[in-house]
Formats: C-alpha cells, sequence, structure tokens
C-alpha cells in the first residue's frame, strides 16, 4: 500500500492543493490526511474513494496497474492490506484486464477475530477455507465452515462471519462487484 500514500500526496502537490484544501473538499481532518501521505496510518476504502473523488480520478488510480492486460499475479508481487480498523488480512489476487467483474483475495482472519456488524450490499460472495474454520452468520443462520468446505450467497442478504479458533484461518475469497 506504500504507492497508494505516494500517489496521494504527488497528486495534491501536482493539483496545488493544500492539506486544508483536501480536507475541505473530503471532510477528512488535516492530520489524518498527513498520517495518511506519511503512511502512518491505515485507510479506509471509504476514505480512498472521497480522496479519489476530490482528486477526480478513480479509485484504482491508486493501485498499481503496470498495463492493461497483465492476466497472471506472481506470488512475490502480492501485496497484503489492512482496512482500517480491521485485523482482517487481505490480498488481492486478481489479474488487470478493463472489465473484470470478480474480486478474488486471500483472506487472513486472526485468532478468535469477529467482525463487528453484519453487512449488506449488491454482489455475490464466494468463500472457500484453505485452512483452520470460520463462522458464517448469513440472513439469520449460522454455518459453520470448515477446511475444505465453501459457501457462497448473495451480498444483499444480511451476512457477517468470525473465527472461532485459537489459530488463523485462511480462506479464498470470490466477490463481485469489484471494489479496486
Amino acid at each position: 500500500m506504500d504507492g497508494i500514500y505516494q500517489k496521494i500526496k504527488t497528486l495534491r502537490i501536482d493539483q496545488g492543493l493544500t492539506l486544508k484544501d483536501l480536507s475541505e473538499k473530503t471532510e477528512l481532518s488535516v492530520s489524518f490526511l498527513s498520517q495518511i501521505e506519511r503512511g502512518s496510518s491505515s485507510l479506509a476504502i471509504t476514505s480512498l474513494k472521497k480522496i479519489a473523488d476530490a482528486f477526480n480520478v478513480p479509485i484504482t488510480f491508486f493501485f498499481d496497474t503496470d498495463t492493461n492486460h497483465n492476466y497472471m499475479l506472481q506470488r512475490k508481487d502480492r501485496k497484503p492490506f489492512q482496512l482500517e480498523g480491521s485485523p482482517t488480512t487481505y490480498t488481492r489476487l486478481n489479474g488487470e484486464f478493463n472489465g473484470r467483474s470478480l474480486e478474488p483475495l486471500l483472506v487472513r482472519l486472526a485468532p478468535k477475530q469477529e467482525q463487528s456488524q453484519s453487512s449488506s450490499h449488491p454482489g455475490e460472495e464466494f468463500y472457500y477455507v484453505l485452512k483452520g474454520a470460520a463462522l458464517f452468520k448469513v440472513d439469520g443462520k449460522e454455518y459453520f465452515v470448515r477446511e475444505g468446505d465453501s459457501i457462497h450467497y448473495p451480498s444483499e442478504v444480511p451476512h457477517s462471519w468470525e473465527n472461532p479458533l485459537n489459530e488463523e484461518t485462511l480462506i479464498l475469497c470470490v466477490l463481485t462487484p469489484v471494489l479496486f
């Protein structure tokens, strides 16, 4: 994610904006934006979207895209990241090309980690447990998904998950629509 912080600062300077200007456009505090530019604060996707809108660029501008067509992603090029306020580690697994509709991710859930609230949004979600287990709560029902098991549901129904184990859980996740 280092590149994102540098791109934000470069874009701000290129557009002749002060941190105060950017703060007014994004409704994010000057101190938070300063921490973001230094790479000393994590950045939620919602905050990044506000920044992208303020600069008039698509959110994908901040993610490394060397070419329009890069179908393979080698292990050495994967860049794990965390969303603001979450101990979950995500690693993007997708190729890069225009019009893709899937968002494949490797998800690492810390031991005893719970998702604080259930969510509901457009799309579909597919999870395959590679290691460990997870408890999914989907549309009022609980599903204990063990290693080798999978679960697939529409994202519109209320859903959440947790890792009830004392060890890390590793999950392959495929979402629609594309988030990044």
